[in-house]
């Protein structure tokens, strides 16, 4: 395994795939310890090319939708960019199968979100079998927050269950990152830095196309201070815990219902939110795509609050393994944000600009994440 900007030598495609042979038998073993996840089928978690078309491109993995389409803003036609996990499942939910393995024993380049959030690598990696694989940690050098300084978690003897399951999940510091247009600028130039040293005769391209989505996130983050500076200060209340880094961006207070997006509220969680809600006037409880509409639904009637959807994008459609879904899927978290501390439409004074369809919010589809 090779790390982010270390160059590396290619090894042949002939070579790459006799490995497989001998990757498919640990990875029926793989798959012989894990759970029955929910299938997708392989149109929704990777573009389709003839082979011929594909043989001789960069082969690069992602994890999961954030990470795609930071990576495939950055590709382009360069290289093949294929997602690891279906995209109906977020990493919090993820079980591995053998035909994972296969993937990164192919693959020349993996990219990942890193501070945790995909702990199921190690594994995967090692089993892979992959000496050749450029590993692309997008959180390298960007700026975290740690777990402990998050207001609502419990701390030193105090530590709950709950608490100890967010820390083996996520590690000592949460791993939101990309919800910040911000630390997504240093995360696609590090997935730019770490294609170009896998592939140093594609640079002028990798540095081009990043270059024109770097601009497209100032822009978004231009308009995301526009729009929310009136509310600085104010405090918004989450299902799990994904907002640390997009609330102290824009000067704003994030509190949250679980750490995780799974397990049930504690009595104290419920107090907490309740009293959060009725010291700040929130008109609305921010539930996600796949996760809270039933947690929070009764919280909403006893509290005369609305319901509505801010999306992490750890989970989506098939739409969502696109770059421009990052763009307008933000854009409509930040109008829904607005409307959640003002309870009036934001429509007649978003930047002409943000007009744009915005992405349908996924369907649930019955899991947990």
């Amino acid at each position: 395994m090779v790390h982010l900007k270390i160059g590396l030598r290619q090894p042949s495609r002939v070579v790459r795939h006799l490995s497989i042979v001998v990757v498919s038998a640990i990875a029926l073993s793989l798959g012989s310890c894990t759970s029955n996840a929910p299938s997708t089928n392989s149109s929704a978690s990777q573009t389709q090319s003839s082979p011929a078309a594909t043989a001789d491109k960069l082969q690069v993995v992602t994890t999961f939708l954030p990470i795609t389409q930071f990576t495939k803003a950055v590709a382009g036609d360069r290289a093949q960019v294929t997602q690891l996990l279906p995209i109906n499942i977020g990493p919090h939910d993820y079980q591995a199968k053998p035909e994972d393995v296969r993937k990164l024993a192919q693959a020349d380049v993996l990219v990942q979100n890193g501070l945790g959030m995909e702990e199921f690598l190690k594994n995967l990696i090692k089993n892979a079998g992959n000496a050749h694989l450029l590993v692309i940690d997008s959180s390298q050098e960007v700026q975290t927050i740690a777990t402990e300084t998050i207001e609502g978690h419990e701390h030193g003897h105090e530590l709950s269950e709950k608490q100890e399951e967010a820390k083996h999940i996520h590690g000592e510091v949460n791993p939101h990152i990309w919800l910040d247009p911000k630390r997504a600028i240093q995360q696609v130039e590090n997935i730019r830095d770490g294609l170009i040293a896998a592939d140093p005769s594609g640079e002028e391209i990798y540095s081009a196309n990043s270059a024109a989505y770097i601009q497209r996130l100032r822009d978004l983050d231009g308009e995301t201070t526009k729009l929310l500076q009136p509310f600085v200060g104010k405090t918004f209340v989450a299902f799990h815990d994904f907002a640390p880094y997009f609330a102290t961006s824009y000067n704003l207070k994030a509190k949250f219902l679980l750490d995780v997006p799974e397990g049930n509220p504690s009595p104290n969680d419920v107090k907490r939110v309740m009293d959060t809600v009725k010291a700040s006037n929130l008109k609305t409880l921010l539930t996600e795509p796949q996760s809270g509409q039933d947690a929070f639904a009764g919280l909403a009637k006893d509290l005369n609050v609305r319901v509505s959807t801010f999306d992490p994008m750890e989970t989506g459609g098939t739409e969502a393994l696109q770059p421009n879904y990052y763009i307008t899927t933000m854009r409509q978290n930040v109008k829904t944000l607005v409307t959640a501390f003002t309870g009036k439409s934001t429509q007649s004074f978003l930047p002409i600009q943000t007009l744009q369809p915005v992405a349908v919010v996924p369907q649930q589809v019955g899991v947990r994440f």
